[in-house]
């Protein structure tokens, strides 16, 4: 199995895009109505906090990297993603989504738990959970909600912006898989050994509490307001397919339960649903925001300013 990392990382380097590329003061902000403003804001608040998740896992994957290219990589792909979240805020800037002062909105409680819970452990969990779960959380998340909002919005600056997303998505998932591929390819009971830690009762606990009731609760809430059933199966059923193809990402136990995971969150007639994620959505619904602290610092850096870089 062989993969050019290297090549890949010098794309990266030669795509690199900026907020000061876009003209956000070109025609097509009229085209949000009152209507659609007041149905797009609490989505675009979710999607501009979701790149924060999908950055923090990039940082901690940094640190356990396989290769010195692979690290860099995703240092590259945790800059990406908060560069999404600041395109995405001025978006929301854009078209008069965002208070008086400019501040985005506070994250809902679930992808508030998932910020904290990475902070506070992802620089912990095993290389081989962490990276099954990313990309099963772009896939999921990002894909399901990027196809959502372009098909909702006609503001030309919005596809444009997320032409430049989409194609930066594309490469972290090539990356995602062909580093599952990598990890799979090592020496078994390597393999083993880091995946039975992903058993640890606190690791356990973190995954289940967290990102199930994020998960299902972002399903309900695209399919609420408009998403069909069949475009966010064809989103999560990526993370199958892709995965599927590779010889060495099946010997992963990590991957293998994140498919069964993600089979179930988009069968809504699956006792998994009634019996798991929907109670805890509706217990994690009671958990008071001032519990987890205020968002990170890293969030500061949060901009919808056209900066260069």
């Amino acid at each position: 199995m062989t993969y050019d990392f290297e090549a890949m990382l010098q794309t990266i380097k030669d795509k690199q895009w900026s907020l000061a590329d876009i003209d956000w003061d070109a025609p097509g902000a009229e085209t949000m109505t009152d209507e659609l403003r007041a149905k797009m804001r609490p989505f675009m608040a979710d999607l501009v906090w979701i790149e924060h998740v999908g950055a923090r896992g990039f940082a901690s994957l940094a640190t356990k990297a396989p290769t010195p290219v692979v690290k860099e990589i995703y240092e590259y792909f945790h800059a990406e993603e908060q560069k999404h979240a600041n395109a995405e805020l001025a978006l929301m800037k854009r078209w008069g989504m965002l208070d008086e002062d400019g501040q985005m909105p506070e994250p809902n409680i679930n992808v508030k738990m998932a910020i904290k819970v990475l902070d506070t452990y992802g620089d912990n969990l095993p290389l081989t959970g962490l990276a099954a779960l990313i990309p099963l959380l772009e896939c999921a998340l990002d894909g399901a909600l990027v196809k959502f909002l372009l098909d909702e919005v006609s503001d030309p600056v919005c596809h444009e912006v997320f032409r430049h997303i989409n194609s930066d998505e594309a490469r972290h998932i090539t990356v995602d898989f062909q580093v599952l591929e990598l990890i799979g390819a090592g020496p078994l009971h390597k393999t083993l050994i880091e995946s039975a830690s992903l058993l640890h009762p606190q690791v356990v606990l973190g995954l289940i509490v967290v990102f199930v009731p994020l998960i299902n609760k972002m399903r309900d809430n695209i399919v609420a307001m408009g998403l069909s059933e069949q475009k966010l199966y064809n989103a999560v059923k990526r993370y199958s397919s892709i995965g599927g193809r590779g010889e060495f990402t099946r010997r992963l136990p990590a991957y293998h339960v994140l498919r069964t995971q993600a089979s179930m969150v988009i069968n809504r007639s699956h006792p998994y649903h009634r019996f798991l994620a929907d109670p805890l959505v509706k217990v994690t619904s009671f958990v008071p925001a001032r519990l987890l602290g205020r968002p990170q610092a890293w969030v500061d850096e949060v901009t919808h300013e056209p900066i260069a870089s």
